[in-house]
């Protein structure tokens, strides 16, 4: 089998991935990847990784889950900061042990320090491969010279060759080496914190499963992961010795997993495929879930809201049943409706910061003057904790225009394209703003660092 050129096999290593090589509230693109944002969903991985997190000695590395709209099943790491997670994983995984595994492998790359070694790796590697085409170009232009160009060029081809090939096979066996830590270690972080191995276990296995006819015919030493009848082994040795293999979730968190799989459904499936999961004769709290989100956004808004209401006489204290209201009367054209279940949303959630950006949002759209004050406190208070929403940023520039604040408008549109990767559109808002800012002032000093800024490198996906 022949070799994989170099770049190809550095573009694949970039991330530090789960899945073998080959919404909700509010989506966006960066970096050439589809993001999803939600408050539930995000409140949810932040409980599932907080105790995994605290173990390994993380707990005050300011971690974050991204959640991307992506249905196969995968999770990486790319930059040591933030934990990427499909959203196929968190649809197909059945139980919050299954996803936490799935979490706690993705920390011991990062606990690891994987990432950063991996980068050293492949700098000795792409070393040595210079080297080594470096003496293969030496032999052609040798030959050349002799006369016997056809002999050298064999020999020089071939020593370029073998220098790839044994740069390739290098950094390929660091990296499965690296899963095979990771493993060690989310199981070491599963019995620390009392949990189960055996959803980690479940998980791989399925995976395991699925690639087990290509891993027949696949040459194991050009593999960026173990192979899969390899670390099902390995795995199965360690992991079903914790005293914890049995241990179930708790209803509660099984309760809260079942919610996020029924709203990425209600979201993100189409009607149809909504009614055969979740068919009206079921009637567990999941199933009402997804069947009014897929009513409201498929279906008729008055019909709609009396699921909703149901749900909320269900469970009156869940701050996301309040937002989805909010959010389905918002979308519908009922901004001044959506302000009551928003504000309710935002005094239960325990992190309500995108939902206080929605409510923003609703404060505008009911196009009165009168609310521009306080969709603007709201606002400004939201995006500084998440400073990378651009529909935040929009949303802050219209409440700006309602009260004829040109200069701050042009600012908070400024930030508005610079969060979307827009820079050119960026830079002229700003220079615009510039102009009738005060020289000097916050916001003047937040201009000019939009016009000088370099553009940033986005985060690179598999």
């Amino acid at each position: 089998m022949a070799a994989k050129p170099l770049a190809r096999v550095v573009a694949a290593l970039v991330a530090v991935a789960l899945a073998c090589p080959p919404l909700p509230a509010a989506a966006q693109k960066r970096g050439g990847l589809p993001l999803i944002r939600d408050a539930e969903i995000e409140q949810l991985m932040r409980d599932y990784t907080h105790p995994i997190f605290k173990v390994a000695g993380l707990s005050r590395a300011n971690l974050k889950i991204v959640l991307i709209n992506d249905r196969a099943f995968n999770a990486f790491v790319v930059d040591g900061r933030r934990i990427f997670v499909n959203t196929g994983a968190l649809a197909e995984s059945t139980t919050p042990n299954q996803i936490i595994g799935v979490m706690a492998h993705e920390t011991g790359h990062i606990a690891g320090g994987h990432l950063s070694k991996l980068r050293q790796e492949l700098a000795n590697v792409q070393t040595a491969a210079l080297v080594g085409m470096l003496l293969g170009a030496a032999a052609l232009a040798a030959g050349a010279a002799s006369g016997n160009a056809a002999g050298a060029g064999q020999a020089g081809m071939a020593a370029i060759h073998a220098s790839q090939h044994a740069a390739t096979r290098s950094l390929l066996s660091y990296q499965r080496a690296h899963e095979e830590a990771a493993d060690r270690a989310a199981v070491k972080f599963l019995a620390a914190t009392g949990q189960s191995a055996k959803g980690m276990y479940e998980t791989f296995k399925r995976m395991a499963d699925q690639s087990m006819f290509v891993a027949r015919y696949a040459d194991p030493y050009a593999q960026s992961h173990p192979m899969a009848n390899e670390r099902m082994a390995a795995l199965t040795e360690i992991a079903r010795t914790s005293p914890n293999w049995d241990k179930k979730d708790s209803p509660d968190l099984q309760a809260r997993h079942d919610l996020m799989r029924a709203k990425l459904s209600g979201f993100m499936d189409a009607p149809q495929t909504v009614a055969r999961r979740y068919p009206a004769s079921d009637t567990s709290l999941a199933a009402r879930y997804a069947r009014a989100i897929a009513t409201y956004r498929h279906s008729d808004i008055r019909a709609a809201i009396a699921q909703i209401d149901a749900l909320i006489a269900i469970q009156p204290n869940n701050p996301y049943f309040h937002e989805l209201k909010g959010q389905a009367l918002l979308e519908n054209g009922r901004a001044i409706d959506a302000i009551a279940p928003l504000r309710r949303a935002v005094s239960l959630a325990p992190d309500p910061t995108l939902i206080q950006i929605m409510l923003g949002q609703a404060l505008v759209a009911t196009n009165n003057p009168k609310l521009a004050d306080e969709a603007i406190t709201i606002l400004r208070n939201g995006l500084a904790r998440e400073p990378d929403t651009p529909n935040g940023y929009q949303q802050l520039a219209m409440a700006y225009g309602r009260k004829g604040d040109i200069a701050q408008a042009d600012l908070a549109s400024a930030q508005a394209a610079f969060t979307r990767g827009d820079f050119k559109t960026a830079r002229e808002l700003a220079a615009r703003a510039k102009t009738r800012l005060p020289v000097g002032s916050p916001g003047w000093v937040r201009a000019d660092d939009i016009v000088a800024a370099k553009v940033p490198a986005g985060p690179t996906s598999r």
